[in-house]
């Protein structure tokens, strides 16, 4: 299943657009500000979908039946661009267990380069519910190199992934190279084009970069 945020109205759309305005973007602080806004709310909207139990909860004045969240999360994220967006995401699952993979892009030229995955750090994700976030979901490759290594530490039950935007493309090598019914895709957009140098069009820019300055 794939959810697009972009297909309906909330305040994500603004989020999304001040990241992608290229002035508004020159803010560094704005930028991850931003990405953590919108991680946070694509965090709610996964609650969502996700198991609870009721409990008794003792007021002041009774007691109260309360849903409380009853599923085993873990949040993996890629560095290091990633990170704003897991911070959001951590603010609404604030118990989730963490983990970080570093994956990037090994140019052996402007437009050849292959996907790197350097390392990886996680709990057991057996029996546990995966959310896997990146910001830019361009060629998938990367998406699906940081998930097989995941795996490396048991299968979870389901994995969300998100990202703050999409191209088709990416969405489509995804499903290819990762069963359907294995994962659900949030995105705040999906644009049609990517660059000869595998860049999301019109997408934002290197979000890595416009969060924490350019890298050699």
């Amino acid at each position: 299943m794939i959810h697009n945020f972009d297909s309906s109205q909330s305040v994500i759309n603004t989020f999304i657009a001040e990241m992608r305005d290229a002035n508004i973007q020159k803010d560094a602080m704005r930028f991850r500000i931003n990405m953590e806004r919108v991680g946070m709310l694509m965090g709610y909207e996964i609650s969502k979908v996700l198991n609870y139990q009721t409990v008794d909860v003792q007021t002041p004045l009774g007691i109260a039946p309360c849903k409380m969240l009853d599923t085993q999360l873990v949040l993996a994220t890629i560095l290091r661009a990633g990170l704003p967006l897991n911070n959001g995401l951590l603010n609404v699952f604030d118990k989730a267990e963490s983990g970080f993979v570093t994956a990037y892009r090994k140019y052996h030229s402007d437009n050849d380069f292959e996907i790197k995955v350097e390392y990886m750090s996680a709990p057991s994700l057996t029996d546990k519910v995966l959310i896997l976030s990146d910001p830019m979901l361009a060629t998938g490759s990367s998406m699906v190199m940081s998930y097989k290594a995941l795996l490396a530490n048991g299968t979870p039950k389901h994995t969300h992934i998100v990202s703050v935007l999409a191209s088709k493309e990416g969405i489509e090598y995804v499903l290819r190279h990762i069963r359907n019914s294995d994962i659900t895709i949030w995105t705040g957009g999906i644009d049609d084009e990517l660059t000869v140098q595998s860049y999301i069009v019109p997408g934002l820019g290197d979000a890595g970069d416009l969060a924490y300055g350019c890298k050699e």
